[in-house]
């Protein structure tokens, strides 16, 4: 049967036909327009630029039928306040850092990373197949929301200071920006923590209202220019061995979508988190050259304070977890997943390591 007969047969003119062209799934796909306040400044091209990539993976496979509009922090909320703008309904989704939240309950820190705790694969395995996202989101649902993976930054740095600090004693007094389960953990050693927003953090170096400061990692501390101020550079991020960034979304909106959006912006997150893995690998090297060039000062933590610390740790995760429930199940589960992971890594990963090391030098 010949085409022209085909469709005076089915009754199917140029409109019947421009129908069966356009794909089934995209005439079901409702228009809808979101708003994503972020906790990062947009000079922070991996930050921020991981979030405006999911809002884009997020159009793109919807083909704009799926917007979701993108803001620095201060454009909408301060950074500090995205989970509150997402559990009040204000925004209905929002990119940040879940220990910024510690205040409202320590459990909020798994979300990110702990201190001495997992690295960058191990984090992201046991939240993607280790149970993590479950009991997480579990936690979540109590402040209206749900988690999606949506970015790392890998392994930090120590932070920048003014001085040198060779012990223990030497932190004692200091004004350091760093906030969250870590700070509690630095209390301990008599530190005096400071939360404070990537954005707001230079200006309160350049003040002296803070001693010390941490944020990432070379890539972006370059970008924000602490090395003015504060010379002296520290490893390792012992705090943040492989922290996890989450979109938060609003829990009601997030139950009305249609179940290919949800499997969207679930796929849009973890394209955004394979590319900010990606960005920091490929710029922190040549970022950390380019600092020690100019004058940087890098340094290894001591011995004595690296040993303190851990010891402040542990104290600090069993005293909360004996008082917190939620914290208690959430480090629980980490910890057993955790303890498999790591014998994995040791076994294949150092063990390359070691023979690529080795190969160098033959």
């Amino acid at each position: 049967m010949k085409r022209r007969d085909f469709i005076k047969v089915t009754g199917l003119g140029a409109a019947g036909a421009a129908t069966l062209a356009a794909p089934a799934i995209a005439q079901s796909m409702p228009e809808i327009k979101w708003r994503m306040p972020t906790s990062w400044p947009k000079s922070l091209d991996t930050l921020f630029g991981g979030a405006e990539m999911m809002c884009k993976m997020v159009a793109e496979a919807t083909d704009n039928k799926f917007q979701i509009q993108i803001f620095a922090a201060g454009e909408i909320v301060p950074g500090l306040q995205v989970l509150d703008a997402v559990q009040n309904g204000t925004c209905e989704i929002g990119h940040t850092a879940s220990y910024y939240y510690f205040g409202k309950d320590p459990t909020f820190t798994f979300g990110s990373a702990v201190p001495f705790g997992p690295n960058m694969r191990i984090n992201q395995a046991w939240y993607m197949q280790g149970g993590g996202r479950e009991v997480l989101n579990e936690f979540y649902k109590g402040y209206n929301v749900v988690s999606l993976l949506a970015g790392n930054t890998g392994c930090q740095m120590g932070g920048w200071f003014r001085k040198e600090v060779n012990t223990p004693e030497d932190l004692k007094g200091m004004k350091f920006r760093i906030g969250g389960f870590t700070g509690r953990v630095l209390q301990k050693l008599g530190v005096v923590p400071q939360q404070l927003a990537g954005g707001d953090i230079y200006p309160a170096l350049e003040k002296g209202t803070i001693d010390a400061a941490e944020w990432v990692g070379p890539y972006d501390d370059e970008k924000l220019g602490f090395y003015k101020i504060a010379p002296h550079y520290y490893y390792p991020g012992w705090w943040e061995g492989g922290p996890m960034l989450l979109a938060f979304v609003n829990l009601d909106k997030w139950n009305a979508l249609p179940k290919y959006y949800q499997s969207v912006l679930e796929q849009a997150g973890h394209y955004a988190n394979n590319y900010m893995m990606a960005r920091y690998d490929t710029a922190n090297p040549l970022a950390l050259k380019k600092l020690l060039a100019g004058g940087t000062k890098l340094h290894a933590f001591s011995p004595p304070i690296m040993d303190a610390c851990y010891k402040a740790a542990k104290e600090l995760h069993a005293e909360v977890g004996a008082t917190n429930a939620n914290f208690k199940k959430v480090h629980d589960s980490l910890a057993k997943f955790t303890s498999d992971g790591y014998a994995w890594f040791q076994v294949a990963e150092v063990g390359y390591d070691i023979f690529m090391a080795r190969r160098s030098q033959s």
